[in-house]
């Protein structure tokens, strides 16, 4: 039992240590290729643009799939009506599916759109089949473009997107493009902080990296653009993961779409503001990423047209989620690991150098990325937010239960509906005031949380009193992560219930005061 233990806790080590490992690898390929693929970036642009006057410009059809987005629709609406294309050469696709007054607002807002003259279409559909990717397929039907620009509802494209990205698809065997996100509300809170620091590791690192080595890149859903013929050369949309732009992306290179990364074009997005509406992001991105792994390992690993080393690459990205059951075994593992441990067993030298390198590529590979990203993306300011990592550090090791719970989902086959990320639209004073609606149901993982954090930091001082300093401080950083997550929780969710209190009170007093002056017309005017 005690062997099993000890085996069972180190090889969790060890398999984080392979993702560790990977990220030192995908710095490495972002480093080499950085100055080389910004050149390349900005010289196909001036030759389009140099050789393509306006007539000549492709038809391009801009996608907004929406559901339920009363606080975000215009702006992205006011967004997309500003992006530099030939008016007769764009349309634009409002796919709603919402069951609130969003579909009225986006309603009136195209009507106001299309007396300006652009060529937009608001399209509800009576269900939601397939959600997001149902919606899109849907679109995609009637699309008048043979290029669609995708956005979700909380992105703020700028007005030169489409003249930035469109000159790659010169290139008959580019089937998509993605450009990098940014961030409406990274310094709202430290969640968000922490939040825009992995995102931009993300955006930097990783996907450059594996688009410059010549590995499969994903689609991340938004900020994009698509040859139609490839979406249609890959089978189409399918909803049946979560994930169902990283679904289509794998099928589009396994048949032999080639995918551009637009590292220098950003499209600032809003980052969840709230830990309920994050985990439900994050539960929702592990789970598809484990179902897409599940769906299509089979074939890639048949797919010949891929080199080992790719097909290597991309199911270390597939299976990434992995690292979260890992994390927790690790954090419940750790203490009877020290406790069991034989009095009498002492491992030679060699051996507690091997697994310190262990740990230390398992923990410095992620962090190392971030900061690469960082110094490449924020120049003028990574210094200053290196105090972010300890955040983000915590934030990963505390969300590993949530997103344990969603990759064990997967694996077994349980499915679940796809539940969007609320969008708020949320700036500091509406984050004060409690911004309620679209909430996000109360996820009881805090219990094991709460649980989980008293474990670890009982381990943390078991590892100092046994003056074992090697793992002692990787407890304290669980501990700390566990319990700030499960306090983030139960204080977000009061919050919001506060919020929707005083809305259903407000809503009590207006039609009170409504059924007042109907009363008091009716005793003006009674009705003979």
């Amino acid at each position: 039992m005690t062997h099993a233990l000890l085996a069972a806790y180190w090889l969790a080590v060890l398999g984080l240590c392979v993702y560790g490992i990977n990220c030192l690898v995908l710095r490495r390929q972002f480093s080499r290729h950085l100055v080389a693929a910004r050149k390349r970036l900005a010289a196909v642009r001036a030759d389009f643009r140099a050789r393509t006057p306006d007539s000549a410009l492709p038809h391009v059809t801009v996608q907004l799939p929406i559901f339920n987005e009363r606080y975000v629709v215009d702006r992205l609406l006011d967004a997309v009506a500003q992006l530099d294309w030939p008016a007769d050469r764009l349309e634009i696709q409002v796919l709603d599916d919402s069951t609130d007054d969003t579909r009225e607002l986006a309603r009136e807002h195209v009507q106001r759109l299309r007396r300006r003259g652009l060529d937009i279409v608001h399209l509800h559909r009576a269900d939601r089949s397939g959600y997001k990717a149902g919606a899109l397929k849907a679109g995609l039907a009637v699309a008048k473009g043979e290029l669609l620009a995708i956005f979700d509802a909380d992105f703020v494209p700028q007005a030169s997107f489409l003249r930035d990205l469109v000159p790659f698809f010169e290139d008959p065997r580019v089937g998509l493009v993605q450009a990098r996100w940014g961030h409406l509300n990274r310094d709202l809170s430290p969640l968000t902080r922490a939040q825009g620091l992995a995102i931009d590791g993300h955006f930097s690192v990783e996907q450059a990296g594996r688009c410059w080595s010549g590995w499969i890149l994903n689609f991340n859903g938004t900020a994009g653009m698509w040859r139609k013929s490839a979406i249609d050369d890959a089978g189409g949309w399918e909803g049946d993961t979560l994930t169902e732009d990283l679904d289509l992306s794998y099928r589009a290179q396994m048949r032999g779409w080639k995918v551009e990364y637009a590292i220098d074009v950003e499209v600032p997005a809003e980052l969840p503001g709230d830990i309920v509406a994050f985990k439900s992001q994050q539960r929702r991105w592990a789970k598809g990423s484990i179902q897409v792994a599940r769906k299509l390992a089979p074939a890639l690993l048949r797919c010949q047209r891929l080199s080992r080393v790719t097909r290597l690459q991309a199911l270390l990205h597939l299976t990434h989620s992995l690292a979260y059951p890992l994390m927790l075994s690790a954090a419940i593992l750790a203490v009877p690991a020290l406790l069991l441990w034989p009095p009498g067993l002492v491992l030679p030298g060699w051996t507690w150098i091997t697994l310190g390198l262990v740990m230390l590529a398992g923990t410095c590979g992620p962090n190392l990325l971030y900061v690469t990203g960082l110094k490449a993306l924020r120049p003028h300011e990574w210094k200053r937010r290196l105090a972010e990592l300890p955040l983000l550090m915590m934030v990963g090791m505390g969300m590993s239960v949530t997103n344990t719970r969603a990759v064990i989902e997967a694996l077994v086959g349980h499915e679940s509906a796809f539940v969007r990320t609320p969008k708020r639209n949320l700036t500091d004073a509406s984050r004060r005031r409690g911004v309620s609606g679209y909430r996000t149901p109360l996820d009881l993982a805090f219990f094991a949380e709460a649980a989980l954090a008293g474990w670890c930091a009982w381990g943390a001082w078991i590892y100092v009193q046994q003056q074992k300093f090697f793992v002692g401080p990787f407890l304290a950083l669980y501990a700390l992560g566990f319990g700030s997550i499960a306090l983030l929780t139960i204080r977000d969710t009061a919050l919001f219930a506060r919020a929707a209190r005083r809305e259903r009170e407000a809503d009590e007093r207006a039609r009170e005061r409504r059924e007042e002056a109907e009363a008091a017309a009716l005793a003006e005017h009674p009705v003979s």
